[in-house]
């Protein structure tokens, strides 16, 4: 019987999420630079830099990632979020040139998540984004595989510090797979046994015999 307390929820997929995910309720807190486009009345408290009742319009701040995307609308502007400087050109072009040299984990843990989240706002770079998400994932993706592959009860903590939260999940995953098949070689391995499903319905079978 699983008396595991916490049954884990994984994160949503793409620019989709899943609120009872603990990844994507952190992700949800992300601060993004905003543009407020109009008078925000009776908010001032938002902003700490600033002791006026209300926000007025232009003012640059940082709100949630879900704040941000509550309050944007593509018709009736009420502010524009600036992207972040990861998603930017400059860095863009570092990852175009080798992913794997970058920490993840530092730029920001959830860099595939909430750039996935930024393509909700209307931006000319929203392609280019996309693609360098798609072509970030694909460059490290070998090289986190085969380090969860080779790293057998090896130390890997400085190895995953560098990775973003999917990418940590898919080298657990990778160690995962090689601890079993490890065990399942050392003939360490659980024994195989019948779903409840088969024996539920061997049961029905002889039930039905003995009347």
């Amino acid at each position: 019987m699983d008396t595991q307390s916490y049954c884990p929820v994984p994160p949503g997929v793409g620019m989709e999420e899943n609120f009872l995910s603990l990844d994507d309720i952190l992700l949800s807190h992300e601060r993004l630079p905003v543009r407020t486009e109009c008078v925000f009345p009776r908010l001032g408290f938002l902003e700490k830099s600033s002791d006026t009742q209300d926000i007025p319009e232009a003012t640059k701040m940082e709100l949630p990632l879900w704040l941000s995307k509550g309050l944007y609308e593509r018709k009736r502007k009420v502010l524009s979020v600036e992207l972040p400087k990861v998603y930017r050109e400059g860095w863009r072009t570092v990852f175009t040139a080798d992913p794997n040299v970058v920490d993840l984990h530092k730029m920001g843990p959830y860099y595939y998540g909430l750039g996935s989240q930024m393509l909700h706002f209307d931006s000319p770079e929203n392609p280019d984004i996309a693609q360098a998400l798609l072509q970030t994932f694909i460059g490290r993706f070998r090289r986190t595989m085969d380090s969860s592959q080779n790293a057998y009860n090896e130390d890997t903590s400085a190895l995953v510090e560098r990775l973003d939260s999917l990418e940590k999940v898919l080298f657990r995953s990778g160690q995962n797979g090689l601890n079993s098949f490890q065990s399942w070689e050392k003939g360490q391995a659980s024994q195989l046994t019948a779903s409840s499903l088969v024996l539920n319905y061997r049961k029905r079978k002889l039930a039905d015999v003995q009347t």
